[in-house]
């Protein structure tokens, strides 16, 4: 089995679920609990990938909890 994620416009939206329903045995309908939960979770996950291998390769540079707090006091204090 395969799994798709498909945008439907509205106004198709109850033909293709009586397609759904006419093809059930061979189609399983579920909503995706990431996407409830935030709408651009995978586009994130997909962003938060690239960053960890940014990292590793060196091309970017994790600073440190401490570093950063340091940096921003700095910051409050120059203004």
């Amino acid at each position: 089995m395969q799994t798709l994620s498909i945008q439907i416009q509205d106004n198709y939206m109850q033909q293709f679920m009586n397609f759904v329903k006419e093809s059930h045995s061979k189609i399983t309908v579920s909503k995706d609990k990431n996407l409830e939960l935030d709408t651009y979770f995978y586009e994130r996950q997909e962003q938060l990938h690239q960053d960890l291998e940014d990292v590793e390769s060196g091309k970017s540079e994790m600073v440190s909890h401490s570093d950063l707090w340091n940096n921003i006091h700095k910051h409050l204090k120059s203004k």
